[in-house]
């Protein structure tokens, strides 16, 4: 059989420009235009990002990890993109805050990227798992006592928004109220809006100040421990990592406890699977992960040579983008999309290969533990308004919900004795040793028979 692609599979048809991933248009329904790309072009499509830059969409699973697995072929390094290169890529473009080189471990290959991606995956393993999901038990509490005795509130913005950005503060060691401007900042960001580049100065001179903060006094936490790794990290390079570290925590894991808390206040089924124990809640979480991953697409790769990809041929210094979320329900792994994936880990939603997310397990923490405390309190949660009515935003990385207003029996405040979510107010950050939370075992977990961990 001939692999010769044909036109359509590397270039638009005829009259027809590349379809923009970026505007209102695309983001009104972007599943819909994954599928019409995927029906036009196979594995691999021609796409235009914000300033109507040209670029690749890998559709394909077995094609994404074509991609993330050989970087021999596919660099990870924004400095080979030819766009930049020949000067088309301004630097205020929107893009900028993610394709801009940085001495970070997500933008570099080989040795150099062992070096500064060991000092990340060693310092985030110096974490006790217990004390994190202590952390996360404390903050859920408290932000659920912010509504608990109105009988509703907003899962996305009380909840699912604050709850990762809180833990990530405390576990880079920085004061607690840190979190809500990163929060507002770290958004902004990601949807690469026009002040994205103001927002992403005010995250690194954010995160620059606490690193001066811990080369004067240490701690148990991420920044210090980063500072005091063997490899001799620059203050510059301590900074770019804990901005991936809590920027990518931060919407990875607000989407996944959005998205997992809308299907269980929406479907039926998915409810009635956990409820009667043919589906765990970690189980629930991967099912989420595979239909509705936090980051829709991840930019980015730069073909270090011609090369072909899925029938598509691809021009040294071209910009590829990882279709994590076309990429998961590729008919070629999932023909029917009802079949349950339970167990199934090998979904894209934290990308593969090297460059594989180091802090996924933290987020599954967060996320589980966080939806866990909110069930466990508020046993009668259900959607406030007709689901019809529910409504998202998108950027060309990402899909979250706007709001998820719920309704449930008024409660009082304070079951574990906790305080009041952080504001504004300068804290001190509590130390990993922290007091334990009084331990209820939460009809949820009995529910589905999990163990406390």
């Amino acid at each position: 059989m001939s692999t010769t692609p044909s036109p359509a599979a590397s270039t638009p048809p005829p009259g027809c420009p590349a379809h923009r991933l970026y505007g209102p248009e695309a983001e009104a329904d972007p599943m819909g235009l994954y599928e019409k790309l995927r029906a036009e072009h196979g594995a691999v499509a021609p796409v235009l990002v914000q300033g109507d830059l040209p670029a690749w969409l890998v559709l394909g699973h077995r094609e994404n990890l074509d991609v993330t697995r050989t970087p021999s072929r596919f660099s990870r390094d924004p400095r080979h993109w030819r766009d930049q290169q020949e000067g088309r890529v301004p630097a205020d473009h929107p893009l900028t805050p993610m394709t801009a080189w940085q001495p970070v471990c997500h933008l570099v290959d080989g040795a150099e990227h062992e070096r500064l991606r060991g000092a990340v995956t060693e310092s985030l393993e110096r974490f006790d798992r217990r004390g994190v999901r202590r952390y996360v038990k404390r903050f859920a509490d408290q932000l659920i006592d912010q509504f608990v005795e109105s009988g509703q509130g907003d899962l996305v913005a009380d909840f699912a928004e604050p709850l990762p950005m809180l833990v990530m503060t405390q576990l880079v060691g920085a004061p607690d109220s840190y979190g809500p401007r990163l929060v507002e900042a770290a958004r902004d960001m990601l949807q690469g809006t026009e002040t994205a580049v103001a927002s992403n100065a005010y995250v690194t001179a954010t995160l620059r100040e606490l690193v001066m903060r811990k080369r004067a006094v240490p701690g148990r936490d991420f920044t210090t421990w980063m500072a005091e790794h063997a490899t001799s990290l620059t203050d510059e390079e301590i900074v770019e990592h804990l901005r991936l570290v809590m920027i990518a925590a931060f919407e990875s894991t607000a989407n996944l406890i959005a998205n997992t808390l809308r299907v269980v206040l929406t479907d039926r089924r998915f409810r009635a699977n956990l409820s009667g124990g043919h589906m765990t809640l970690p189980d629930a979480l991967e099912q989420v992960l595979w239909d509705e991953p936090p980051f829709t697409t991840i930019l980015g790769r730069w073909a270090i040579g011609d090369t072909e990809l899925g029938g598509a041929q691809i021009k040294a210094g071209d910009l590829l983008l990882l279709g994590l979320a076309p990429g998961n329900v590729d008919p070629e792994i999932r023909p029917d999309l009802s079949v349950p994936v339970h167990g199934n880990r090998s979904h894209l939603s934290f990308s593969s290969g090297p460059h594989e997310c180091p802090g996924q397990d933290i987020g599954r923490a967060i996320a589980d533990t966080g939806i866990d405390s909110l069930l466990t309190r508020l046993p009668d949660l259900e959607l406030a308004v007709p689901e019809d009515e529910l409504r998202w935003t998108a950027s060309l990385m990402s899909r979250h919900l706007v709001a998820l207003p719920v309704r449930f029996t008024p409660r009082g405040t304070s079951v574990t004795g906790t305080t009041r979510a952080p504001a504004a107010a300068p804290a001190q950050a509590a130390p990993l040793t922290g007091e334990r939370p009084t331990v209820r075992v939460s009809w949820w977990a009995r529910l589905l028979g999990r163990r406390r961990r």
